[in-house]
């Protein structure tokens, strides 16, 4: 796992995610990381192909990495991607997006 960003930048983005979006990841998790049963969600790391996540499944954590569209070169790359996954999550589950309504 190659990464363009810090430890530093790694540990700002786990915890924005952590702190502000954890119902988020919780859907990516269940609509595009083979986890539909998963009951919470907890990101656990981010890299240039993906981000990762510690689903809770059946009381257990189960690793979920869900890859990026492209190669990732910029921090500022990283909330465009996590949109774009919310959102396809919220197609796939057929849930309406905020916003979307």
């Amino acid at each position: 796992m190659s990464t363009p960003f810090t430890p530093d930048v790694v540990e700002a983005i786990k915890r924005h995610m952590n702190d502000d979006h954890a119902d988020d990841a919780l859907l990516i998790c269940r609509g595009l990381g083979g986890q539909p049963e998963a009951t919470g969600a907890t990101t656990t790391g981010v890299d240039a192909e993906a981000i990762e996540f510690a689903a809770v499944v059946g009381g257990r954590d189960v690793t979920v990495r869900v890859p990026w569209s492209g190669t990732l070169t910029e921090r500022a790359q990283v909330r465009m991607e996590v949109v774009r996954l919310y959102r396809d999550a919220c197609a796939a589950l057929g849930v309406p997006a905020r916003g979307e309504h």
